[in-house]
């Protein structure tokens, strides 16, 4: 069987779905039957094709990405993907000599590709929703929702099938298209990349926090969370790490000196995926106080890596973290419920153990592999 994957985002540009598309792929490099190639977008100014195994290709088109920003995909960026994948895509479907099926990722740019495709070349194709091309999902974009929302329901509606990655997401979606049956596929997890292990230093207590910097992250109210949480606990060495880029960065920096805990909040930058699971074994506890989220890779890595949780109650959060057991679920926008569930787990040291050990075995319980092989069997139901 051969697919064609349309994804304008793959490691190393862009965050989750990115590295879910990666991981897919490497599952389907050893999967004897399937062959696939990777439309998505190059980061020079030339194309580049790669090869993972003997059966998956990525083609890496030009679409005049700016290199020093990785996270944020502007406006230009995606038309210019959609209008130079779909170009690629008809030439590469005529040079293969045609595929069985499109998976998409994203509804657009990605599910607005394969409708174009699937009207000229007659091919089906499944549609993966990842969050902000669900309409209602970001705060940022209420005026393009309203605009977008029955381009997204032709999209949908002419899918072989459309798969959420939570149930939060999924109810959502179900806001657009009530009829639509859309099944879920949750993201899945490197166990054995992502694992607990002894922490490189002893000293003090560090709360983490991997995300895009975006308002819809909330990680301001983290920030703001840390200068009671300091106050409170002023002898265990508190340090906030955050580890990613994007627009709100300056600002979350001027904050913490606003908040006078610039000394404690320390701000990696873009951590290259392969350093992470070294991030997370350095840490005591995992937060992401988002507003609004799918199936968050991060929180994923987290509890593989043994960390108990802190977060809002949101998309696929509910999926992942069972409060009290291994970690806490708090108020959206409230750094005072914030100190309060993080003071928890830095004055209990057995708390943060027996919760980071639920963390690990939740994250035994999944896996790419399974994941690879759900939607494996999607195609062929739809072939």
């Amino acid at each position: 069987m051969k697919i064609l994957f349309l994804n304008y985002e793959y490691p190393p540009l862009g965050g989750g779905a990115a590295n879910a598309t990666e991981y897919l792929l490497c599952e389907y490099a050893r999967t004897e039957g399937l062959e696939v190639h990777l439309v998505t977008s190059a980061i020079g100014n030339g194309y580049a094709r790669e090869e993972i195994g003997d059966r998956v290709i990525v083609h890496r088109i030009p679409i005049g990405k700016n290199p020093s920003d990785l996270h944020h995909q502007s406006r230009a960026n995606l038309l210019s993907y959609t209008v130079k994948g779909y170009l690629f895509a008809r030439k590469l479907i005529r040079k293969e000599g045609g595929f069985d099926l499109i998976h998409a990722f994203f509804t657009i740019p990605g599910g607005f590709q394969a409708l174009l495709l699937r009207a000229e070349f007659r091919l089906p194709y499944v549609v993966s929703l990842r969050g902000a091309d669900v309409p209602g999902y970001s705060e940022r974009f209420p005026v393009i929702y309203a605009f977008v929302r029955p381009i997204v329901r032709l999209i949908w509606n002419r899918a072989a099938a459309v798969v959420s990655n939570s149930e939060g997401l999924r109810e959502l979606a179900g806001k657009t298209s009530p009829n639509l049956d859309i099944p879920v596929i949750p993201n899945g997890v490197d166990t054995g990349q992502f694992k607990p292990e002894s922490r490189t230093s002893s000293d003090g207590f560090r709360i983490l926090a991997v995300s895009r910097l975006t308002p819809r992250k909330g990680i301001r109210f983290l920030i703001r969370a840390m200068r009671s949480l300091r106050e409170a606990y002023p002898d265990r060495g508190l340090e906030l790490l955050i580890a990613g880029g994007g627009d709100e960065e300056e600002s979350l920096k001027a904050l913490a000196v606003t908040e006078g805990v610039s000394d404690v909040v320390r701000f990696l930058g873009r951590v290259p995926h392969d350093g992470l699971p070294q991030v997370y074994r350095d840490s005591d506890v995992f937060c992401l106080p988002s507003l609004n989220e799918g199936m968050s890779n991060t929180v994923l890595e987290a509890i593989a890596s043994g960390l108990p949780i802190v977060a809002t109650v949101t998309g696929g959060t509910e999926e992942l973290v069972r409060d009290g057991e291994n970690g806490f679920f708090v108020a959206m926008e409230s750094p005072e419920d914030l100190a309060e569930k993080l003071g928890r787990l830095v004055a209990d040291p057995a708390l943060r153990a027996r919760m980071g050990e639920a963390s690990r075995a939740h994250a035994e319980t999944m896996s790419w592999s399974s994941v690879a092989s759900r939607y494996a069997d999607l195609y062929r139901s739809v072939e």
